[in-house]
């Protein structure tokens, strides 16, 4: 993995954990947390591990297991110390990482794995988004011991969840359902539908300086872009993958450059691509 945009490469192997997840802290230079599981997550518990870079590459700051896989995690937007995973069992999970012991909470609401956990990037909110293989997002309050709300629509697994970083209350969702769906907190219903793929769709990003531009990525190896002002077709499609797109992001270089740099990964490749913004 790469802990440095552009720097070199620093590795840290950790025996019997698959890689299911990785964020970067938005408050620490550098630390990295990364939701793993046994066996791909089919059987086995999970380690959450906490890196940070050093001269000879990643330490292991902490290390928190659990009793099932771990499949994603999202940092806390008003905590450093703080984050959230999703496991097999159908919970979340709340760590504090200024504490050996955890987690601190656990939500079990969903009936089946949940796949995909998100927090809120707007930060008079505090909300975190779950999506889950029993065909649910639910909204919670990390404050709160219950989910605030269950939103219903997708017929299949919901691979991915996340936070538009643009409009509060509006989230996007993936699923084996083939559509990519937006959400709106207040109306707590679905805004657009989109028949994104005619595939599962594994993952979903939205593009940090465009309210209206999503990135999907499914099991027919493509990916594709989004402007929520007209989903009649996608505005790319990005093809060269030979298997499933497991996750995609879309990061950001400099405004000045005016472009969007998408990373994609899958079972064999990582591939990066420098896109022109759309227009406002």
């Amino acid at each position: 993995m790469s802990a440095v945009c552009g720097g070199p490469a620093r590795t840290l192997r950790v025996p019997g954990r698959h890689g299911y997840a990785a964020e970067f802290s938005p408050y620490l230079p550098g630390r990295l947390a990364c939701a793993t599981a046994q066996h791909y997550g089919i059987a086995g518990c999970g380690t959450l591990l906490i890196l940070d870079p050093d001269e000879s590459g990643l330490r292991l700051f902490r290390s928190f297991d659990w009793n099932d896989g771990l499949f994603d995690v999202t940092w806390s937007e008003n905590n450093e110390h703080v984050l959230i995973t999703c496991s097999g069992d159908g919970s979340l999970q709340l760590w504090d990482t200024a504490k050996a012991a955890g987690p601190l909470q656990v939500y079990k609401e969903h009936t089946q794995e949940v796949y995909s956990v998100d927090w809120s990037q707007t930060r008079g909110e505090q909300l975190v988004v779950s999506g889950s293989w029993d065909q649910t997002v639910k909204l919670w309050d990390p404050t709160v011991g219950k989910s605030l709300c269950t939103f219903r629509g997708h017929e299949s697994i919901i691979y991915s969840t996340i936070w538009s970083p643009h409009i509060p209350g509006c989230f996007a969702s993936a699923s084996g359902d083939q559509t990519l769906r937006i959400w709106d907190v207040k109306a707590a219903g679905v805004r657009i539908v989109i028949p994104a793929h005619q595939a599962e769709i594994l993952s979903c990003d939205w593009c940090k300086y465009s309210e209206n531009l999503l990135v999907t990525g499914a099991v027919d190896c493509s990916l594709r872009g989004w402007d929520l002002r007209n989903v009649r077709q996608p505005v790319f499609e990005l093809l060269g993958h030979t298997y499933a797109i497991r996750r995609v992001k879309m990061q950001s270089c400099p405004v000045t450059q005016a472009r969007s740099r998408l990373t994609a990964t899958s079972a064999s490749w990582v591939q990066a691509v420098l896109l022109p913004q759309p227009p406002e």
